[in-house]
């Protein structure tokens, strides 16, 4: 046996070419103690063997690659190819460090005395008060012996006795928590704060209650992919305040759903203030049946959605069949970019109700809104519109069967948006429509291309000539918000379906439920990938490095570098351009840039335009002139095919075509280009 592992040996040491000289590896091979079998080495390998020995190898591409040891990594690719994969996606997600919503355990429930929830964090607080002792004494025995052990979530938190303080809480089902529970109050404060993926469930929550007090106050602040759900949330509650306050402030992709909110409530006030600011596109907040049947129920919609990017909201059946209601909408949406509000049957069927749109989407950026059937059937209500939709860059508003049916309403129209379609209420009895239609247009458009104070990131788009040293400028925020995931290899990625046509079967496979966060996220990046190049444009979607390095040398050689900018240091603040270096001597040239999307492993949309430069620059701190960071700049030369509304003109002036454009490569894009 002895000949046969010396040639397996032999044969391990020519395939993968490594010499040791001192206890150090020279050449492009791997340590003694990496296994040649797994997803990191094959992709060094395939790198040796694609890109030209004077190109030197990107460790941080290299570092994106799938983690999952040899046996995972052929365990899950037997898994994908028999379609048996969501059987085991936890094990899946976790192994190959991907972006799942974790599957929530049953509910925390029926708790008789006032809970403060603040910074709370995976724990079992099973029969939490009970005199009963516990069935079983694994947790103690896992932990006495040094085991590896699951918490064993069981259903219900009930019946404590005592105050409680919670602190770093999140990713909880606190369905039927305080059940027909009479006054008291409920804390939320900090509640996944900083979190990454947040998935929470209050169904039911407070159903019932009696003047019940619910609190959330700086709820999932900062983190990255919030789910809530509210489903029946306050259902038949008498009294009693629930209060969102600072919610989901600074959070990548939120997204709350509240169906049946308050549904056949009785004098219970809601609140939102300063919820979803500083926002970044999320498929945003449903609010289904939210107050249906109550009466007298105020609701207050204050700084809702400010300065958020592309935030969606939905108010379907809100308020139908309500007697006495009272909703302000103030400052919703202001200085947001592109708000997307739908309002359905809002209102349908309602008595003696007052609306107030007051400063709605004001300084925003476009915003579309829609209101279909609003406030039909509906009988001696007021709908009061002022100031709506003073955006710098006007929206458009649809009204559709608005008012239909209703008898005795007052609607007022003040100060409204340019773009709006009012059908059948030209000469409607009791729709007053004063200074309709103003432009409250306050953008001012430079054909120079210097810059104009708008709603866009300052520096998040600047001219070439700003490239120089000793240049002062604002430095956006290039931090990577997406969740931390890594590519899959190509023995598993080439098994997983990745079409429109198939979305059903990608839902099942990372169990995306119908109408949830993650089935939107899987639908909004694939179709991205599928939509047709822009004019000049060569474009596709990766999912495995090996995929990224086909593409790249496919449009510039197999002689390739990759770069991205060194670090995050800088964003958010001014700094001062130190050393330029213009990437192929600075001339016109063509590069490939990959940008990451959101999906459950390493995606990125690649995609290579004519007519770049690309520059890489010392950027340092301001007052001390120390170099903090080392940037990467791409700038488009021909800018005549984008379209007028791109954000580079809103924030620089022009129009298409008549200047160039350029940013920078955020924390974990790349740009690839020709070797020099």
């Amino acid at each position: 046996m002895l000949k046969p592992l010396l040639l397996l040996q032999s044969f391990f040491f020519f395939l993968f070419n490594v010499v040791f000289v001192g206890g150090r590896r020279i050449g492009g091979g791997f340590s003694a103690e990496e296994n040649p079998f797994t997803p990191k080495a094959s992709l060094v390998r395939y790198w040796n063997k694609e890109i030209r020995s004077q190109s030197l190898r990107s460790e941080f591409l290299i570092s994106k690659a799938s983690p999952l040891n040899a046996v995972d990594s052929a365990t899950f690719a037997k898994l994908a190819a028999q379609n048996s994969l969501p059987t085991r996606l936890p094990d899946f997600c976790s192994a190959a460090n991907l972006f799942c919503f974790p599957d929530l355990s049953p509910s925390l429930e029926k708790h008789s005395d006032d809970v403060k929830f603040s910074v709370y964090d995976q724990k079992n607080f099973t029969n939490y008060g009970n005199a009963k002792p516990l069935p079983t004494r694994l947790p103690d025995f896992c932990s006495a012996a040094n085991l590896f052990c699951f918490p064993d979530l069981s259903p219900s938190l009930e019946k404590h006795s005592d105050d409680v303080k919670f602190s770093v809480y999140d990713q909880k089902n606190f369905t039927n928590y305080g059940n027909a529970k009479p006054g008291g109050a409920d804390s939320f404060k900090t509640y996944s704060k900083d979190g990454n993926v947040v998935t929470d469930s209050f169904r039911r929550y407070s159903r019932n209650s009696e003047a019940h007090d619910d609190k959330f106050t700086v709820y999932a602040d900062s983190s990255n992919v919030v789910e809530e759900n509210f489903n029946s949330y306050g259902t038949f509650g008498t009294g009693g305040v629930g209060e969102f306050t600072n919610y989901q402030n600074n959070v990548n992709n939120p997204t709350s759903r509240f169906t049946a909110y308050s549904d056949g409530g009785l004098g219970r006030t809601q609140t939102f203030k300063t919820y979803t600011k500083d926002a970044n596109a999320g498929n945003g907040q449903s609010f289904t049946s939210y107050g249906k049947n109550g009466n007298g129920l105020p609701n207050e919609f204050s700084s809702y959605g400010e300065s958020s990017n592309v935030i969606g909201s939905g108010f379907s059946n809100y308020g139908e069949k309500t007697n006495v209601a009272n909703d302000s909408f103030t400052s919703y949406g202001t200085d947001g970019n592109v708000p997307q509000n739908n309002f359905k049957n809002y209102g349908d069927s309602g008595s003696n109700s007052d609306d107030t749109f007051a400063n709605y989407r004001d300084k925003a950026n476009v915003g579309d809104d829609s209101f279909s059937s609003y406030s039909k059937d509906s009988s001696n209500s007021k709908v009061n519109f002022v100031n709506y939709g003073k955006s710098f860059n006007p929206g458009s508003e649809t009204f559709t069967g608005y008012g239909k049916g209703a008898i005795g309403n007052i609607i007022g129209f003040k100060i409204y948006t340019p773009n709006s379609t009012f059908k059948e209420y030209a000469s409607k009895k009791g729709a007053s429509f004063a200074k309709y239609n103003v432009s409250s247009t306050s953008a001012t458009t430079a054909g120079d291309g210097k810059t104009v104070n708008k709603w866009i990131e300052p520096g998040k788009f600047f001219r070439e000539s700003t490239l120089k040293e000793g240049t002062v400028i604002p430095m956006p925020d290039i931090k990577d918000k997406m969740p931390k995931r890594s590519f899959l290899p190509r023995t598993i990625i080439s098994k997983l379906p990745f079409t429109t046509s198939k979305i059903g079967e990608i839902n099942r496979i990372f169990h995306a439920g119908e109408n949830s966060s993650m089935g939107h996220i899987i639908t909004d990046a694939v179709t991205e990938c599928e939509r047709p190049a822009s004019a000049g444009e060569t474009k596709r979607c990766v999912g495995s490095a090996e995929d990224m390095i086909d593409f790249a040398t496919s449009v510039l050689g197999r002689s390739v570098v990759v770069r991205t900018t060194e670090n995050t240091a800088g964003s958010k603040q001014k700094v001062m351009i130190g050393k330029v270096n213009g990437i192929n001597g600075g001339k016109i040239t063509k590069a490939v840039s990959c940008h990451q999307s959101l999906y459950p492993y390493l995606l990125y949309y690649c995609h290579s335009v004519p007519k770049v430069r690309v520059y890489e620059a010392d950027i340092l701190e301001l007052n001390s002139k120390t170099k903090i960071n080392h940037g990467i700049a791409i700038c488009h030369i021909d800018t005549s095919s984008w379209g007028p509304n791109h954000g580079a003109f809103l924030a620089l002036g022009s129009k298409p075509g008549r200047i160039e454009v350029c940013h920078w490569i955020f924390e974990n894009d790349m740009n690839w280009a020709i070797a020099d």
